[in-house]
């Protein structure tokens, strides 16, 4: 057990009796703990505790995928050292690409940088993000090379900067109100089975559009819309669901159009509190839209141009504005507030914003707000492309 903590045997924040190091399963169950009262949205506490326990061992976080980063006295062992800060990484499987030229690398996801109240106003924190800052640099090497880490602050834009972790060029969304309407009947759910398909069928073309080099972009880099991060999502709905409703969502998004010709967006159902609740601000977030051959994406917002032309145009539009209806349908019916689409593609604002579909955009300044750490200081820093909500963590 821990002692009781006195102020005064507390050590500076830039003692060399300070280190980071990888939590034990015991002091990560102790971290969950701590953390509950601010991250355990719609869940009790022991349901809390189950999830994150699940979570860790799933596919995005099991063998190494997911590591827990602790600040701690260093002359004192597991179970018995104060954890001053903690946070967690999730390696991300990526693409560079350098003037045409692609290469498969590693960005780390960081999050949950929690402090617990007692150690708060030491400089804990900053020195904490400091050392994780410096051991990412370098962090699991042997699988590809490291270019850069993100996290998604929910303290604003200047904390994180202050560590190297720099806004995002673009930190907006669109935002739909639910519609309790049938859903399009040129439409049809995406099950869980159909996931993995669609996601090596999105590999396939960020691949294909990143070995080209882009107009006003020397390097672009994108996490990978996986398999592995949609499960992460969607297994943190199912907790959800099950407890709230007895039932998990049959729908983990919606397609339209023919093979080759198709729009598709994969979503997740996020319960920050009770549905019935009077300030409810539960939200189906998709995860990641898909038009096939919608040039504009996969690109810098900056290089955005290519649209389409004539009975394709038709058709895609068709497509697309369905999809969207379909996910108003699904947060209706699931008791959601909002629907949430971030950073949705030149030719996706544009058909949406001619069409009749209600919407608003919301800059990000506060929370969820992209921030990127890239690790060559002395080179151009890579344009993050594809900050979608599958990528946050």
């Amino acid at each position: 057990m821990e002692s009781p903590i006195v102020q005064n045997e507390l050590p500076v924040s830039d003692s060399q009796d300070l280190q980071l190091t990888q939590a034990t399963p015991d002091e990560c169950a102790k971290i969950w703990t701590n953390t509950s009262a601010s991250w355990r949205d719609s869940l009790t506490v022991p349901v809390y505790l189950q999830e994150q326990l699940r979570l860790s061992d799933v596919p995005l976080a099991r063998k190494g995928g997911m590591t827990t980063w602790i600040l701690v006295e260093k002359d004192f062992p597991p179970g018995h050292r104060r954890i001053c800060c903690s946070c967690e990484s999730f390696l991300k499987r990526s693409l560079m690409s350098t003037d045409g030229k692609v290469e498969e690398v590693i960005v780390h996801g960081v999050a949950s940088v929690f402090c617990p109240l007692d150690y708060r106003r030491r400089g804990y924190a900053a020195r904490h993000m400091k050392e994780v800052a410096k051991a990412l640099r370098n962090w699991q090497s042997h699988q590809a090379r490291v270019v850069g880490s993100v996290l998604y602050s929910d303290i604003g834009k200047k904390y994180y900067a202050k560590f190297g972790w720099k806004p995002n060029a673009g930190n907006w969304h669109m935002e739909f109100p639910p519609m309790k309407t049938p859903k399009s009947s040129i439409a049809r759910e995406i099950v869980e089975d159909d996931l993995g398909g669609l996601c090596r069928r999105d590999e396939a073309i960020i691949r294909n559009a990143m070995a080209k080099p882009t107009d006003g972009a020397k390097k672009v880099v994108t996490i990978f819309p996986d398999l592995d991060h949609m499960l992460w999502h969607i297994r943190k709905e199912d907790f959800a669901t099950e407890q709230l409703f007895g039932q998990r969502p049959r729908a983990k998004g919606a397609i339209a159009g023919l093979p080759g010709h198709q729009a598709w967006a994969i979503w997740t159902h996020r319960y920050y509190m009770q549905p019935n609740a009077e300030s409810a601000d539960n939200v189906l977030y998709i995860l990641r839209l898909v038009v096939e051959g919608d040039d504009s994406a996969n690109k810098p917002s900056s290089s955005r141009k290519s649209r389409f032309q004539g009975e394709k145009q038709e058709r895609q539009v068709e497509s697309l504005i369905a999809v969207i209806q379909c996910a108003q349908a699904e947060a209706a019916e699931w008791q959601l507030n909002h629907v949430k689409l971030w950073e949705p593609t030149s030719w996706v604002q544009d058909v949406i914003t001619k069409s009749n579909i209600g919407h608003r955009i919301v800059e990000r300044e506060e929370d969820s707000v992209a921030s990127c750490l890239w690790y060559d200081e002395e080179d151009e820093a890579p344009v993050w492309i594809n900050n979608e909500h599958y990528a946050w963590c």
